[in-house]
Order: C-alpha cells, then structure tokens, then sequence
C-alpha cells in the first residue's frame, strides 16, 4: 500500500512540473506570443509615453554626439560637421519586451536641415527607479 502511495505522489509531482513547465514555455495566454518575447504597441502616434520615448532617444543621441565632438575638438582634431542636430518628429512604429524593466525598439522619425530620416532606436525603462537609457540609435535601414 505504501508503495502505491509513493508512486502515486510521483506521478502527481511529475505531471505538476509538466504543467508548471509547459504554461512558462508555451505563448502565454493563448495570444501567440512567448513570454518575454517583444509586443507591437498599437497606436503609437497617441500613446503619449511612446512618444516621449521617441523625444528622448533623439535628445540623447544629440547629447552623445555634441559630447563626442566636444572629446575631438580637446585632442585637437577639427572636425568638418555643419550638419547640425537632429529634431524628434514621431515614433511611427513600437514594440515593447519585458526584460529587468521594459525595452522598447521603435522607429522614430526626426529631422535634420529640413530632411526627414528614419532611425532605429532602443530605449530601457526601469519605472522603479526612474531610470531611462538609450541603447541603440541609428538610421534605419528598411522604412
């Protein structure tokens, strides 16, 4: 009797694990998608979080790139850059993941003397921190 009882506890542990095991490796709640994986963002254009996001990107990109200059000029390289910074336009296109906080991956319009690029953009958010860095920014290659 004992050991049908322990084999019967060792049935119901292993298909629990199984379980457990297949809910976390599986699209989460039937949507399609994994968990972890990244999510589109509907309607970026009034998702005003999004779009500060976008802001954000291009001000810190102009940060980094007035600093690199800056770095150049104190070493004594002169450097021929008259193209002037970049202005945040839109975000036309967001996806979010959930890594440690939130990253997003969007695709931000700006302008540069009246030319409008487009420029892959990576941004991390730690809400419980306030804390926002940007990973990635470069012209797009495909929009």
């Amino acid at each position: 009797m004992a050991s049908r009882l322990t084999s019967h506890s060792l049935v119901l542990t292993s298909l629990s694990f199984i379980v457990i095991a297949s809910y976390f490796l599986t699209p989460a709640s039937g949507t399609g998608r994994m968990v972890g994986g990244k999510t589109e963002i509907k309607d970026v254009k009034m998702d005003e979080e999004v779009q500060q996001l976008g802001k954000f990107s291009v001000e810190e990109y102009n940060r980094r790139r007035d600093g690199e200059i800056r770095r150049e000029e104190a070493i004594g390289n002169v450097l021929e850059i008259n193209d002037g910074y970049l202005t945040f336009s839109e975000v036309l296109e967001a996806q979010k993941q959930v890594v440690s906080g939130l990253k997003y991956y969007m695709k931000v319009a700006a302008t540069r003397n009246g030319v409008k690029s487009t420029f892959d953009a990576v941004v991390v958010v730690k809400p419980w921190l306030p804390s926002k860095q940007l990973l990635h920014f470069s012209p797009s290659s495909n929009y």
